[in-house]
């Protein structure tokens, strides 16, 4: 496969596929767990927040794999065994959305997806992950009326590994009207600091998570000694943690409220992994 700007590996052609089952197939093998390890802390979050039924957004939400494993009720391995099931892998596609959509309990909170992925977006609607889909770049684009009605609606948003690809333009317009909780799981190779100096602008205050949370095992030799470049040149010691195999990432909460700090110790919970 292909290597990205960044160095890592790129799996941009299972975002692509009209249902996850080549997304599941191909992360499976490199034990791709971030979304896991998120799931308490995203669960924590939205028990915290004060709205009474508060709306996630998922920014990079692809097939809106965090909405599944809150709304299923499932693990990662869950979500594993079922895709690569050779009797789910045979069926065809309205047989599958029909499959998922039974395991879906809906409720609280409501669950938005933000993705540039069109088909990934559609499958997420359809199997009931998602309440909402915004198929958009914000990057480049500011988001159009319907977009932004979306927006102003959000009471939390979060992500699992879109940041570095995702930039403080994506997420000053999503914060600029709601002004809600963010969540964030970010790669080690990844600064959130530019994020954190755009929001402090709108008002946020930024804390860092204690701990690291592993995010999936390198893809090859080759894409590991690109990476563990990439670090010692962003000044980020790999001792123990990339050098040992895998991709780190640390949790960063944003407020808007000035008390972030406080809300990052209380997410200090027994979940977190090295």
């Amino acid at each position: 496969m292909p290597f990205d700007s960044t160095g890592k590996i790129s799996f941009d052609h299972i975002y692509t596929a009209p249902d996850p089952r080549p997304f599941f197939g191909t992360l499976k093998r490199v034990g791709y767990r971030i979304p896991q390890l998120a799931k308490p802390y995203f669960a924590k979050l939205i028990a915290e927040h004060p709205a009474e039924r508060p709306t996630v957004l998922d920014v990079g939400c692809s097939y809106g794999v965090n909405a599944a494993l809150q709304r299923c009720e499932a693990t990662m391995d869950d979500l594993y065994a079922h895709y690569t099931d050779p009797a789910v892998r045979a069926l065809d596609h309205a047989a599958l959305v029909e499959t998922d959509r039974k395991r879906v309990r809906t409720g609280n909170p409501r669950f938005y997806g933000l993705d540039s992925s069109a088909p990934a977006l559609e499958y997420a609607l359809s199997a009931g992950f998602l309440d909402e889909a915004l198929h958009a770049d914000l990057e480049r684009d500011d988001p159009d009326s319907t977009q932004q009605k979306l927006l102003d609606d959000v009471d939390l948003v979060v992500s699992t590994g879109c940041v570095g690809y995702v930039t403080e333009k994506t997420l000053i317009r999503v914060a600029r009207g709601a002004r809600p909780w963010m969540a964030h799981f970010v790669l080690r190779m990844f600064s959130y600091e530019p994020i954190a100096e755009s929001l402090a602008e709108l008002g946020y205050e930024t804390a860092g998570v204690g701990g690291v949370f592993r995010q999936r095992q390198f893809a090859s030799a080759e894409e590991q000694a690109q990476i563990l470049d990439t670090l010692s040149a962003a000044g980020v010691d790999p001792t123990g943690l990339e050098s040992d195999g895998w991709l780190y990432a640390r949790l960063y909460v944003s407020r808007p409220d000035g008390s972030a700090a406080d809300l990052a110790a209380a997410l200090e919970t027994p979940e977190q992994e090295g």
